[in-house]
């Protein structure tokens, strides 16, 4: 049976458009469009995967996350139209599993639902850890270990592993990645990052000059792959 992906969003034709593109990706949708309606369809049909709108009518993208957790270990996909990164770190901290936001293309949520689905088939799924392969990264804990092995990271090494992980395939430039680390001590200057990424393979990596897990994306930045 496909796997099935509830889709919430009160703006119909977001909702065709993640149909449609999720359908022709081998997946089952069902959707709601508020929030109490969501806790229904997601009571009565336990979906794998769950494409949340933060902004919605009556109970909000926020509310119905906690109250999915209360109940559940769903993965949870938010969207935000919303700028300002308060809400997408509660969403994050209330445990959501990885936030687009709007606009976005359609390929690209199709290709995120497939990654969260892969770590979680990668074992357990607890909010908050991500499992690639033998890499696991415990986000709560700022913890990372690979084959049960503690990796010794800095906190700026440990964050910047998080912030590629938690967005796997996404392309950062070292700018954004500066951004990211925002109140961390480190050195402010675009190729600071490439040193920090330099220290993470060194510890991450079996191979750091063929690297399997954090790679560069030439000319651009850095991305995260969760292919095992």
């Amino acid at each position: 049976m496909n796997e099935t992906i509830l889709v919430i969003d009160d703006e119909p034709k977001i909702v065709k458009q993640a149909r449609d593109y999720l359908e022709k990706g081998g997946f089952r949708v069902v959707t709601a469009a508020d929030g109490k309606m969501a806790l229904v369809v997601a009571r009565h049909e336990r979906p794998d995967l769950i494409v949340l709108d933060l902004n919605l009518p009556g109970l909000d993208g926020l509310d119905v996350c906690r109250a999915l957790r209360r109940e559940s270990d769903v993965p949870i996909i938010m969207l935000t139209a919303r700028v300002e990164e308060t809400d997408r770190l509660i969403g994050l901290e209330l445990g959501a599993d990885d936030y687009i936001t709007k606009p976005f293309s359609p390929r690209e949520l199709v290709a995120r639902v497939r990654a969260v689905l892969r770590r979680v088939r990668g074992g357990v799924h607890r909010p908050g850890l991500i499992r690639v392969g033998d890499l696991e990264i415990d986000l709560h804990g700022h913890r990372a270990t690979r084959a049960g092995e503690p990796i010794r990271l800095t906190r700026t090494e440990f964050n910047l592993l998080a912030t590629l992980a938690q967005h796997p395939g996404q392309t950062f430039t070292r700018a954004q990645l500066l951004d990211r680390l925002h109140g961390v001590a480190y050195e402010g200057f675009d190729r600071s990052i490439d040193a920090h990424i330099k220290n993470l393979r060194r510890k991450l990596e079996s191979d750091p000059a063929e690297p399997h897990y954090v790679l560069t994306v030439y000319g651009v930045g850095y991305k995260f792959t969760d292919e095992v």
